[in-house]
C-alpha cells in the first residue's frame, strides 16, 4: 500500500517570535531557515512582511533554500478596502516568497466583536486575497483562525470561510485552535466534518498548546483526514506555545500507526540531528533546553532507579519506547541516591572507567555516593565529579597537585577615573612535584579570581590546561538558616568542545566553589593523560 504524504510546515520565525523573551535578529531568522530547510520541513514560514523593519528585510530577497517553500504571513484584505487598496496585502505581493499564508477570522464571534464587520464582508475578504495571491502565481493557504471555537459556536459559517479560500484557489485551507483549548476528540470530529466539504490533503492543523495537548490535537487532525501539520521548534509560540515539531516529527517517523501510512520529508539520516537542531536553536536564544522534553530532552532517556537501570542495561526496549540515537540522543544510567550496583556499572561502562566485578571496591563506591549524596552533592548533574570519584575510590586518579593554601579578598575602592568598583583578590598556593608556585589574580568575583589564580600557573602541567574554560556556574541552597549549605555546579569546556559538569557542596560558598574548579581542573589532566 503506497504512503499518503504529510507536509510540515514550520512557524517558529512567525509564531514562535511573539514567545516571551524571544527576539530573533536577521541572521538569526537566516541560519534557522536553513537548519528547517536541511532537516526537510516542507514550508518556512519567515514572517509578516510589512509588519516591522526585521520581517520587511528578511523578505526583501529570498533565502537559498533547497527543499522548503518560503512563506510569508499576513492578514487578508481590510474591511472597506480594496486588495489593490490595502498595504498588508500588497506587501505580501511584494515579498520575495514562494507561498503567503493569510489568516482570517472564522469565528462569527470574532467577526462581530473584534473586526466589528459582517460575515458577508469577512467572506469577501478571504476569497479577494486568496484570488489576487493566486494570480500572482504564488501557492496560497489561509489559516482560519478560532476555526474549532467558532464552529463549536456556528458551524455553517466556520466552514464558509474555509470553503470560500478553497474555492478561491487556496493550496492548504489551515483549521486553527488558536486559544488551545480544544480537546482531541473534539478536533477528530471537526475536521472529519470538514473533509466532507473540502479535500482532506488540502486541509491543514494549527493547534496551541494551552491545554498541553497541541501535540495530540495534531496527530487527531491527521487521523481525521489533515494532511499539512503546522508547528515551531521546541514547541515555542505566544502564551503556553504551539505544537511541538520536534515531539511530532518523530512520532510520525517512528510510530507505525504513522510511519505505516504517511511519508514525511524528513529522513531517518536527518531525524538523528532532531536533538542537534533543538539544542542550537536554544543555543542562540541563550535559552536552558528543557532536560524533560519528548524525544529530545537530556532526561528523555534517562535511568535513574536500579532495577530499571538493571533491565535497561539488559535490553533498552524494557524502558525505551524508541531508540534514542534515531533522534541523535542517548541513553544514560544516572548514578543517584537510589543507585544500586547495576547503575554504578552501567556508568563506569559509560565513561570508560575499567573495573573488576568482583572488586569489593564497587561496593565501596556505591555506599560512598549514597553518603555524599545524603550531604547534597548531585552526582546525577555532575559527570566529570563522579568520574573522579570512581576513579579515586578504585585507586586510579594520579597525584598531580596540592594545594597548600588560597585566600580569598573582597573590596570596594575608587579606580583610575574615579568610579566605585568592587574587586576581588585571590592568591593560590600550590605544590606541584615539590616546586611551591604562588599565583595571584583579580576578578569580577571571588571565584572569578579564585579560577584564574588557580590556572595561572600549574607549572609542567599548565599546558595540559591552557584551553580550559568556565562557562556555567550555578548555586543552589540547599537548606535554610544562616549555617545553609550550599551547592555549586560548575560547568567547563575545553579547546575541542567537549564540555563536563562538577560538583562541590560546603555551608561555604566559596569552598564549594573551589571543590568545583578542582574537580574541573583535575579532570581535564585525567582527561589529557597528563603524566602523575
Amino acid at each position: 500500500m503506497s504512503k499518503e504524504r504529510l507536509y510540515l510546515f514550520d512557524t517558529t520565525l512567525r509564531d514562535g517570535a511573539q514567545t516571551n523573551g524571544v527576539d530573533f535578529t536577521l541572521a538569526d531568522k537566516q541560519v534557522i531557515a536553513d537548519m528547517l530547510d536541511d532537516l526537510g520541513i516542507d514550508y518556512v514560514e519567515g514572517g509578516y512582511p510589512g509588519a516591522n523593519p526585521l520581517d520587511t528585510e528578511f523578505f526583501a530577497s529570498r533565502p537559498k533554500l533547497n527543499h522548503a517553500r518560503f512563506t510569508a504571513f499576513g492578514m487578508t484584505r481590510r474591511a472597506g478596502r480594496s486588495v489593490s487598496n490595502d498595504p498588508g496585502v500588497a506587501g505580501l505581493l511584494e515579498a520575495k516568497a514562494d507561498a503567503i499564508c493569510f489568516v482570517a477570522k472564522s469565528s462569527a464571534y470574532q467577526v462581530r466583536v473584534a473586526l466589528e464587520t459582517t460575515k458577508e464582508d469577512n467572506l469577501a475578504s478571504i476569497r479577494d486575497s486568496v484570488a489576487a495571491a493566486k494570480a500572482a502565481g504564488r501557492e496560497v493557504m489561509l489559516d482560519c483562525e478560532h476555526f474549532f471555537d467558532g464552529y463549536k459556536e456556528d458551524a455553517s459559517f466556520a466552514l464558509a470561510c474555509a470553503k470560500a479560500a478553497f474555492d478561491a484557489g487556496a493550496r492548504w485551507v489551515v483549521l486553527c485552535d488558536t486559544n488551545g483549548g480544544t480537546m482531541p476528540h473534539e478536533v477528530e470530529t471537526i475536521v472529519t466534518e470538514v473533509t466532507k466539504h473540502i479535500p482532506g490533503d488540502h486541509v491543514g492543523i494549527h493547534a496551541h498548546n494551552d491545554t498541553e495537548q497541541a501535540v495530540a490535537n495534531s496527530l487527531a487532525a491527521v487521523r481525521a483526514g489533515a494532511r499539512q501539520i503546522q508547528g515551531t521548534l521546541n514547541g515555542l509560540g505566544e502564551r503556553c506555545g504551539n505544537a511541538n515539531l520536534c515531539s511530532l516529527i518523530p512520532t510520525l517517523k517512528l510510530k507505525k500507526e504513522f510511519s505505516d501510512a504517511f511519508e514525511i520529508s524528513v529522513t531517518p539520516q536527518k531525524l538523528a540531528t532532531l536533538v542537534k537542531v533543538s539544542r542550537t536553536l536554544d543555543d542562540m536564544l541563550n535559552r536552558v533546553p528543557n532536560r524533560h522534553a519528548a524525544y529530545v530532552g537530556e532526561s528523555a532517556f534517562v535511568t535513574k532507579t536500579g532495577i530499571h537501570a538493571s533491565a535497561v542495561m539488559k535490553d533498552p526496549q524494557t524502558y525505551e519506547h524508541v531508540l534514542p540515537e534515531l533522534v541523535g540522543n542517548h541513553r544514560k544510567v544516572l548514578v543517584s541516591d537510589q543507585a544500586g550496583r547495576s547503575n554504578v556499572i552501567a556508568e563506569l561502562d559509560r565513561a570508560g572507567i575499567p573495573y573488576e566485578k568482583s572488586d569489593p571496591k564497587l561496593t565501596r563506591l556505591v555506599e560512598e555516593l549514597k553518603e555524599r549524596e545524603a550531604q547534597g552533592y548531585a552526582y546525577e548533574s555532575a559527570n566529570a565529579s563522579f568520574d573522579l570519584l570512581a576513579r579515586r575510590t578504585l585507586g586510579k586518579v594520579p597525584h598531580y597537585f596540592e594545594v597548600e593554601q588560597f585566600d580569598v579578598n573582597v573590596e570596594q575602592r575608587y579606580n583610575a577615573l574615579g568610579e566605585r568598583v568592587t574587586v576581588a583578590l585571590a592568591v593560590v598556593k600550590v605544590d606541584v612535584a615539590g616546586e611551591r608556585l604562588i599565583s595571584a589574580a583579580e576578578g569580577n568575583g571571588p571565584v572569578n579570581a579564585l579560577d584564574v589564580a588557580l590556572r595561572k600557573d600549574l607549572g609542567k602541567y599548565q599546558k595540559y590546561i591552557e584551553g580550559l574554560t568556565l562557562i556555567d556556574y550555578r548555586v543552589r541552597i540547599l537548606n535554610g538558616g544562616t549555617g545553609a549549605v550550599t551547592r555549586v555546579l560548575i560547568e567547563s569546556e575545553d579547546e575541542n568542545g567537549d564540555r563536563w559538569t562538577t560538583v562541590g557542596v560546603s555551608p561555604n560558598i566559596i569552598d564549594a566553589s573551589f571543590q568545583a574548579l578542582m574537580d574541573s581542573v583535575i579532570y581535564k589532566l585525567v582527561k589529557s593523560g597528563a603524566p602523575a
